[in-house]
Formats: C-alpha cells, structure tokens, sequence
C-alpha cells in the first residue's frame, strides 16, 4: 500500500518504508492465475516491467488495447514506488473507487447488460474517443485554444495537436513543461529550470511558433541585478533577483481582464507579471514551502495552494500605474498538501484538490464559508477542471472522477456521475472544450483532454447527464436479478454541512 511521506522540502510524495525513493519502475502487477501475463517481476519485489511496443517518432492515436508502457516517475509531487506488499494495481475486475467506497451507495446503479469494465464508456453517456501518444515522456501540461490543443512533456516538447492529429510542435532549450496558458496569439510555457518562456505564432504560417521571449527579459534581469537591493536572500549564503524564479515553475494563470500572469514557484512564492510590457510588478512570499498551484479568480482574489497544506486567498488593489496584492484569509489549513485549484465558469464556487485524495470547495455567495468535501478517489487528486454544471478531478489513481453540481437553497450539492478510468499512469492534467456537434435539444456535452504520466492524452466525450435523466433509456426502473430497483428521486451531497 502506498503511504504518504514528506520529502526534506515538505511536499507529499508516495513511498514505503524502505527501499530507493526514486526511480522505481510503476507498473501492473503480474497476474498469478495467468502464465503468459508477460508482466515480469524483478527479484526483491521492487520492480515491475510490462512488455512495451517499440517507440516511433511519428505521433500516433493509440489503440486502447496496447499494453501499458513502464515509466519512471520523477515529480517530486509524485514519486510512486511499490512497498514491500506490491505495487499498487487497481482491479480490472473489480469496481472503480467510486464503487468501492461508502458513497457509493448513493449512485445510480447500472443496467445489468451494461459493461462496467469496458472504459471506453458509462451509463451516463462518457466515452473514450481516443489516445494522442508521442512517446516522448510524461505530459505534465495542457492548454487550449479553439481548435488547437497544446501539450507540454518531460521532453522540453510542446507539441500541438489539432483533430486529435499532431498539427505542429516547438522546442525549448532547457526545462521540462511543468505550464501553459494562452493568451491571444502568445503562449506562455512555464518551466523545471525557473524560467518562462514566450511563443507567437506566425502570422503567416500558423503551424509556427516562434519563441519572442523570456520572462524575466534580459534587459530586466541585468538591470535588476546592478542594485543590491533588489535582492533577496532565499537560503543561507545565497541570494537572488528577486524578479526571477529560482526554482521550478509549478503554475501559470490569467487575470480575469487577461492583462496580468501569475507563476507559482516551488520556491514559495508567486510573481505578478505585466503581459503588455513584460514586466514583472511584483513578488510575493506566499507560503512556507513550495506553491503547487495557483488560481486568479473573482472579484480581484487570488487563490494559492502549497505543500505546506494551506490555501490562502490574496487581494489584488490598483495602485497608479502598478498593482499590489494584500494577504486577505487562509481558507485551508491541513497535514496534506495542497495540488490542485480551479474556479468555477460562473465564479460561484473554488475547489481545491489534495494529496489525501479529497476535494473541499468554498462557494463565495456565502463569504467564501467552506462547501463540502467530494469523496471518489483513493490516491491524490493531481489536477481539476471545471465545464459547465460538472467538476472533473484527476488522480494519482488513474481515475477521472466527473462530479455534477446542483444548486439548492442551502448551497451547492455534487453527485459523482461516473468514473473514467483507461489511463496507466497518474492523471496530471486536465484540459476540457466544448463539443460542437452536440444538438441545441441535448444536454451540453463536453470534450475532456486528460494527460498522465503513462505519456498519453485521452481524449473523452463526457456529459451532464446525469442518473435521474438516464432512467428514461431504461424504462424508469433498473432489475438486478429480478428485483426492480427504483432511480434516485434526489441528488445527494457529499458535504460535510453539520
């Protein structure tokens, strides 16, 4: 079983007790009841290989039956390593966390012709479309623009993608893509070594992305760097400008009016950037360890998340020609460490997402009073996205949880609708689109990109449809073994309201 531990800079990573706590091999368990299973396992019970297909430089759309490829897992967020019992497998026979645990019996039930382990689908209209594979490491970013998609990897590749087919691709000189945000015609890529890079895309060819820039701008760095004062100590006998980053970046968002960058660092703070000019207004010392992930939101609020295990909210005031933000509350405060933050399309609601595999929100109607708690994953919750009335939580687990939310007189209510699974590797991105081909007399639907550390993106359909409107495709009752069963007449809540 996997146990939670702190590295020496206090992020949350998975281990055992004993045994290297890097470069482990994660894969699937050898199957005892099947001698060809072809899963071969090292002696000492540390590793476990799975017979891979020969990789191609050619992009490619994955068929879902290839076998699940070995990586290395190298984020400190999420170092996995198999204890001294095995790896962690979830069954492929068995039921998804959703089903396992004791909310489940809250859900909907399925039709008993329905096939609950094909991934590809669900009772509520979710479906597999696809796979992007590259094969050149795991993705750890997405973005996306219309019809383009982009996709950031260990490879210090940004590759883009349009038609689920590969469109272009552009590569920077050092850093792995831990970000990506666009805005207009330039995209801006966060990165391992500190640095924030900036691409426009040609005027005349838009598959060509030229790089314009960095961030700091060398003219800014060196002038920053002549005046002692604009330096700060950030550990023992060593000090930097403190207009750049001197650890990894680990998030990159927009302003509401999309004038302003914000880059979260595992050096505990966050940077106000100028997108006009370039210019970096501000640095901000927000946590005491590293920055996981970070929101701009209503009203001017600002939301970080940290490995230290809080999050704090921050207000952004315009002062002349500049800005300036002021700490304003701390909405959060555990043991787990914080991974994940979104708001909302409506800016109703915050949710965060934490190593401890539990999702909390705040609904700002209510001065930002904490929600509730969503409960469908048993791993950390790595990223979260949000479309419409539905909230999308990836995991460690490699499962998507898809959450509906309602809204009542006593606040907001969520009911899992279904759980994609089909990835072999932690979920740590989500990117999620408008379907436009859905009809005006449907509910809206949605195309949801996931990218994991299995060095794929799948590409899903997923739904608001949710249980109370399916019991119309069954007759209004669902038989399990002769016995009707009766639909949910109400959504319930996984809410930890008194």
């Amino acid at each position: 079983m996997y146990k939670l531990r702190s590295t020496s800079r206090g992020r949350r990573i998975f281990s055992d007790q004993e045994g290297n706590k890097r470069g482990k091999k994660f894969g699937r368990l050898k199957n005892p009841d099947n001698p060809d299973d072809g899963c071969d396992q090292e002696e000492g019970g540390d590793r476990y290989n799975i017979s891979r297909p020969s990789r191609s430089s050619n992009a490619s759309v994955q068929s879902e039956s290839s076998p699940a490829p070995d990586y290395d897992v190298t984020d400190p967020l999420m170092v996995l390593d198999n204890s001294t019992s095995g790896a962690y497998e979830p069954s492929t026979t068995s039921t998804s966390p959703l089903t396992e645990s004791p909310w489940s019996c809250h859900m909907w039930s399925p039709h008993p012709d329905h096939d609950q382990h094909n991934p590809s689908s669900d009772v509520s209209g979710n479906a597999l479309l696809g796979s992007l594979v590259r094969e050149e490491g795991h993705i750890y970013s997405m973005a996306a623009a219309g019809d383009l998609l982009y996709t950031g990897s260990d490879s210090k590749n940004i590759r883009v993608w349009k038609n689920q087919r590969q469109f272009s691709g552009f590569k920077s000189d050092s850093g792995l893509v831990k970000a990506i945000v666009i805005a207009g015609k330039r995209i801006f890529t966060g990165h391992q070594d500190g640095r924030i890079r900036v691409w426009k895309i040609s005027s005349k060819n838009p598959s060509v992305h030229k790089r314009v820039g960095t961030l700091p701008t060398v003219g800014d760095y060196l002038k920053s760097s002549m005046k002692p004062k604009n330096y700060v100590e950030v550990r023992r006998h060593r000090s930097v400008v403190w207009i750049k980053h001197y650890d990894a970046i680990s998030c990159l968002s927009l302003s509401e009016d999309r004038s302003l960058l914000y880059s979260a660092s595992w050096d505990k703070t966050f940077k106000v950037w100028r997108i006009s000019d370039s210019k970096c207004l501000e640095s901000i010392n927000a946590h005491d360890d590293a920055v996981n992930t970070l929101v701009a939101g209503f009203d001017g609020l600002v939301f970080t998340g940290s490995a230290d295990g809080t999050i704090k909210v921050w207000r952004r005031e315009v002062q002349g020609k500049g800005t300036k933000h002021f700490f304003s509350q701390t909405l959060l405060k555990q043991e787990c460490a914080v991974t994940a933050l979104v708001v909302d399309p409506e800016g109703t609601l915050v949710y965060s997402g934490s190593s401890d595999g539990l999702v909390n929100y705040w609904e700002r109607e209510n001065s930002l009073s904490h929600g509730g708690v969503l409960k469908g994953h048993k791993l950390a919750v790595l990223c979260l996205a949000t479309a419409g009335k539905l909230v999308l939580s990836g995991s460690a687990d490699m499962g998507i949880c898809v959450w509906k939310r309602t809204t009542r007189l006593e606040g907001s209510e969520h009911t899992c609708l279904s759980v994609l699974t089909g990835h072999t590797g932690p979920v740590k991105c989500l990117v999620v689109g408008k379907d436009h081909k859905s009809t005006a007399k449907e509910q809206q639907r949605w195309i949801l990109y996931s990218g994991s550390l299995d060095e794929s993106v799948k590409v899903w359909k997923v739904s608001e449809e949710g249980p109370i409107t399916m019991e119309q495709n069954i007759d209004n009752q669902v038989r399990h073994n002769g016995t009707p069963v009766l639909p949910l007449k109400s959504a319930p809540s996984f809410s930890n309201r008194a």
